[in-house]
């Protein structure tokens, strides 16, 4: 009996020392965990590109390219495929759109609306010509707010109330996001990614978005016309009169040069 007993001691004796090792690994793997998140940094990171002006890709920065793309975004297409993305950032309406869209029709071309709250409230039947027509309509969020600067919860309301406005009134799942002003941090790229949604960065844009110095017609579609390169998301912000006036003759003189127009949700990297 007395060695039965024994035996039966040392069991649980092997049992608790396991438990506790099981324990204090759980621990372990816990605080590693818990380490692991207080990395994630929620630095500022503003994007900017390199421009080559010789239709190479630009060079975009290979550290804040890496933090996009761990988190699902895209900044650049396929370098061997001569296709190029167009966007449009609108903030609000400066009364050119209906034109960009005719544009856009005239030449079968579908492109991407990032915009705000503003932009829908106050021009619904745009956002719906817009969905109508095929093209994508993007999350550029409610109040266009830098989103480092924001805790998650800010960005969980600036980035879903109008996810849920364009859902409720056009049925529209939107699934793209551009941060406002080109703003982001490893932080706001996970906060938004774990709502659902891409972010979309660009490898070309140019000084296009200030209706009070809006640049010379024939320079800006030199600068557009010798930046063009393969896999290029091409920015342009739909406030611009330069860019209403011009953007036929960029998409016919870019498919002449044998570019392809696609949409994102063509995307080939």
């Amino acid at each position: 009996m007395k060695n039965i007993k024994y035996g039966i001691a040392g069991i649980l004796v092997i049992a608790i020392f396991s438990l506790s090792i099981i324990s204090m690994n759980t621990k372990e793997a816990e605080i590693q965990t818990n380490s692991e998140a207080k990395t994630i940094s929620n630095k500022k990171i503003g994007w900017g590109i390199k421009r080559n002006n010789n239709h190479e890709q630009p060079d975009v920065g290979a550290a804040n390219k890496k933090a996009l793309e761990e988190n699902q975004g895209i900044c650049l297409g396929s370098k061997e495929k001569k296709t190029i993305y167009l966007t449009f950032d609108e903030g609000y309406e400066a009364g050119y759109t209906p034109k960009l869209l005719q544009t856009l029709k005239e030449n079968d071309v579908k492109a991407t609306f990032f915009i705000t709250a503003h932009f829908v409230n106050t021009e619904a039947d745009l956002v719906k010509q817009m969905i109508d027509e095929g093209h994508i309509v993007g999350n550029h969020t409610v109040n266009h707010k830098s989103m480092p600067d924001l805790t998650e919860e800010q960005i969980q309301k600036e980035v879903m109330e109008l996810h849920q406005t364009i859902n409720e009134k056009f049925g529209y799942e939107m699934k793209y996001i551009r941060p406002p002003k080109g703003e982001y941090s490893e932080k706001s790229l996970q906060a938004t990614n774990r709502l659902g949604y891409k972010t979309v960065m660009w490898s070309f844009a140019y000084e296009d978005w200030n209706e009070d110095k809006q640049p010379d017609e024939q320079a800006a579609k030199k600068k557009i016309l010798d930046n063009l390169h393969n896999g290029e998301i091409m920015l342009l912000h739909g406030n611009s009169k330069t860019n209403t006036n011009i953007l036929d003759s960029v998409i016919k003189e870019a498919k002449e040069m044998g570019y392809e127009f696609k949409s994102l949700d063509e995307f080939e990297c």
